[in-house]
């Protein structure tokens, strides 16, 4: 009998086997080695506001923060936060007890996926979803349900919607979770008041937890509202909402983030925190503070502005002869490529740079069924405006004088 040796086990646990480097750091690196506009990572070009940042400087040297933070937060974020959910949807939030401040949405998912679940446990996500999802649920030791956000006709041409029906059908015994997006990336949706009442009305019926990432929470465009689901009869006791400053402040590289739920949850996602970073973001947390006490005209004019973009971008990637799938709520724009006589967007992606400067991310990525998002591409569109029009006039410039508009790829 002979044992496994270090050198032919292999290195990486097995449930994280299926996770190589991020999509994101590929296409960034692409973009760096290529010199081709990055519209693939979701992070603006420009910082938030000057007073924000100023904010920390003081914060900076006034010696906050630069030491340990108390490890659920500093106080005046957990209280600002609060605020915030109290004043925006009515929702009363303990900050002492009912607030947790994390490193950033991403170790919120993550703490609150290992702090809830046991090993076998079903968690249903909607598909595409944030590569961090499949990665977390896998650390957690539970098992991911997909079910898959399709492409409908709508008043606004093309958008994808959740069928419930099939949501209903993907619970089993075995369901512990749902981790819903809204608004939702890649694909823009913003899920409606009928279909979160309906979701609601499953969570309570099965007693399923939910983990809701809204951190597009403030980038809702046209008719569509951003609705908590937290808001929802029964709701309250079993919903772990998550926010963050990056979005709503274009300050990403702080990494700020938050859950609110009731006592018991956040305590015990706040067990599976403090031991990933324990504390972060000190100086900064003091500066997201005072961002979200900033005025209504703040929010507002953050939305209008990137409405505007969104047209900008959308209008270039129409003319260049991409289906456009109008996106509700974030900052990313789905596309298919399928007009062009492509198929595979892993391909389209990786080719494109070299083609005309411009990097894009592949929707396959955040599919567990890669062939249902096999022809979708996500741009991003939270850039400067000179930017925006330059990547437009790139795409175009590759369909101009070919046949029927085809890109020769």
């Amino acid at each position: 009998m002979t044992s496994m040796s270090s050198s032919t086990r292999p290195l990486l646990n097995r449930r994280l086997a299926e996770f190589g480097t991020t999509i994101f750091a590929e296409m960034s690196a692409l973009a760096v080695r290529t010199g081709a506009i990055n519209l693939g990572q979701g992070f603006p070009d420009t910082d938030g506001p000057e007073e924000v940042r100023e904010a920390a400087v003081r914060a900076l040297r006034d010696g906050h923060g630069n030491q340990y933070p108390p490890g659920p937060g500093v106080p005046e974020l957990r209280a600002a936060v609060a605020a915030h959910q109290q004043r925006r949807y009515g929702l009363s939030f303990d900050p002492d007890t009912e607030v947790l401040v994390t490193a950033g949405a991403t170790e919120a998912i993550a703490a609150s996926l290992l702090a809830l679940l046991e090993p076998g446990d079903e968690v249903i996500a909607l598909e595409p979803y944030y590569d961090s999802y499949a990665a977390c649920i896998a650390m957690a030791g539970g098992t991911r349900v997909p079910v898959t956000l399709r492409p409908h006709a709508t008043d606004e041409g093309s958008a994808f919607r959740l069928d419930l029906d099939e949501l209903r059908d993907a619970v089993t015994d075995r369901t512990r979770l749902l981790l819903l997006n809204t608004p939702h990336n890649p694909t823009g949706t913003v899920l409606n008041r009928a279909e979160l009442a309906a979701i609601a009305e499953l969570a309570v019926e099965r007693d399923l937890l939910v983990v809701t990432d809204e951190v597009y929470e403030h980038l809702v465009f046209d008719a569509a509202e951003h609705i908590p689901l937290a808001t929802f009869p029964g709701m309250r006791e079993r919903t772990v909402t998550i926010g963050s400053a990056g979005k709503t402040f274009s300050f990403t590289g702080w990494k700020v983030g938050w859950v609110t739920a009731n006592g018991p949850l956040v305590s015990a996602v706040r067990t599976a925190k403090q031991y990933l970073t324990y504390v972060s973001s000190g100086p900064f947390q003091y500066a997201i503070a005072e961002a979200l006490r900033l005025p209504d005209a703040y929010f507002d004019g953050f939305r209008a502005d990137l409405r505007r973009k969104r047209d900008l971008l959308g209008d270039g990637l129409r003319a260049a002869g991409f289906e456009v799938y109008q996106p509700q709520g974030t900052y990313f724009i789905t596309t298919d490529i399928t007009p062009f006589g492509e198929k595979d967007a892993y391909a389209f992606c990786r080719a494109l740079p070299e083609r005309c400067g411009v990097v894009a991310v592949p929707n396959s990525v955040f599919y567990d069924d890669p062939d249902a998002g096999r022809s979708q591409v996500r741009f991003a569109f939270c850039k400067k405006d000179d930017v925006l029009a330059e990547a437009s006039s790139r795409l175009r410039g590759s369909v101009q004088g070919t046949a029927l508009g085809r890109i020769r790829w």
